[in-house]
């Protein structure tokens, strides 16, 4: 839905991928059950941004034309519109250990070119007819950081980077339509952090060689490589994943507009934080360990000293040494929760951040992402996805109003 904040107006919406569906008519049967019932919650009488999460194996069977067809007219009918695609799990996404494998294929491999490309002409093809609405995608940020380690690995990550951003200057030259790839840093990855995403874009992706790669691929000048790299090459900004390293967002927001790097998605999101870990804080937190995703924890000792974990057993292990230490979890809770069970989460960090997005645009898509709703615990879910979805996103209006 389109939200009128006091800077200009931004697309709300929420993730689809709190909802269960792998192939396109799981996907379709999800998406008739309850994007529907959230609109009418949230925004009966307006049109309702969709937050589309496709797999790559919906994404190949929706590519069909009269599927496709059948599905835009769908979304007219019922008043949708979809703007932002989540192109980061390539697989299966609930029901199963997902964990590390949902950095996988990372952007070394061709699969994940293919795919990205799959989206952007589907998005292409979705997007509706309304003037300077342009589409994001958000993606893997680069790959699972163990991975990186070998020399071969940055290098391919920003060739096939190059690829999939000459591939959304050819789409936006034949459809008029404008996409923007955006990578979204996260804890254990090769991009973990705003700075470690700026550094990259200005060594790796804005350096002068490969500047010069790009323009050829895109066939370009060379004097509007930089600037059209910067309109199809941006970042996906989740405030759960920055707020887990301790980041201070708005600085983040700062460091980004210094560099001229696009926030392409808001993330709107919450992760858990322990702000004193003390002797039940076990018990409190092994009812988030799920089996299923990945929950990486990072540590703030009292001097600002932070110690990873890539996930959240491993931090239980070390518990006996983190006694009054704080403690922030990857696991993204309802945003309009503060605190649960003893435990709190880092909504004040994401109601900062939307504060200077209602007065200082960060980014004109805004996505609530809380994708994990099927394994919190039963309190948290005691209303329903839809009643749940509804409530973060009324809160996140509120805030934007």
């Amino acid at each position: 839905m389109q939200v009128p904040t006091p800077a200009g107006p931004v697309h709300l919406t929420y993730c689809t991928n709190i909802h269960r569906g792998e192939s396109w008519a799981e996907t379709r049967c999800a998406l008739e059950a309850h994007l529907p019932a959230v609109k009418a919650r949230v925004c009966p009488e307006a049109a309702m941004g969709v937050g589309l999460r496709l797999s790559a194996i919906a994404a190949e069977e929706l590519a069909e034309p009269d599927r496709l067809e059948a599905f835009r007219a769908w979304l007219a009918d019922d008043g949708l519109y979809v703007f932002t695609i989540n192109g980061f799990p390539y697989g299966p996404f609930h029901g199963t250990r997902v964990k590390e494998q949902v950095y996988q294929p990372d952007w070394t491999r061709p699969e994940r070119v293919a795919y990205t490309h799959r989206l952007a002409e589907l998005l292409a093809a979705l997007l509706p007819e309304e003037p300077g609405l342009e589409g994001s995608i958000s993606t893997v940020p680069g790959t699972f950081r163990p991975l990186a380690a070998d020399p071969r690995v940055i290098p391919r990550i920003v060739a096939n980077l190059q690829r999939a951003a000459a591939d959304l200057v050819a789409i936006e030259r034949r459809t008029g339509r404008r996409i923007a790839l955006a990578l979204e840093p996260e804890p254990h990855c090769l991009l973990e952090t705003t700075e470690e995403a700026v550094s990259f874009f200005e060594r790796r992706l804005l350096s002068a060689e490969a500047l010069a790669v790009f323009a050829a691929m895109a066939d370009l000048p060379s004097a509007e490589a930089e600037p059209v790299l910067r309109r199809h090459l941006g970042l996906c900004l989740d405030a759960c994943h920055a707020a887990v390293e301790f980041e201070d967002l708005e600085a983040s927001v700062r460091r980004l507009r210094s560099a001229g790097i696009a926030v392409a998605k808001l993330q709107l999101s919450a992760a858990l934080e322990v702000p004193a870990v003390g002797p039940d804080t076990a018990a409190r937190l092994c009812r988030f360990e799920d089996g299923v995703y990945l929950h990486q924890v990072v540590e703030r000792a009292a001097d600002g000293t932070l110690r990873h974990f890539l996930d959240l057993d491993r931090a239980m292990a070390e518990i006996g040494s983190a006694q009054g230490r704080t403690w922030r979890v990857h696991c993204h809770v309802p945003i309009f929760v503060e605190r649960l069970d003893g435990l709190a989460s880092t909504r004040p960090s994401l109601e900062r951040l939307l504060a200077l997005q209602r007065t200082e645009p960060i980014a004109r898509h805004l996505e609530v992402e809380t994708y994990t709703f099927d394994v919190l615990p039963e309190e948290l879910r005691a209303s329903g996805v839809d009643e749940a979805v509804a409530r973060e996103l009324l809160w996140a209006r509120e805030r934007l109003l």
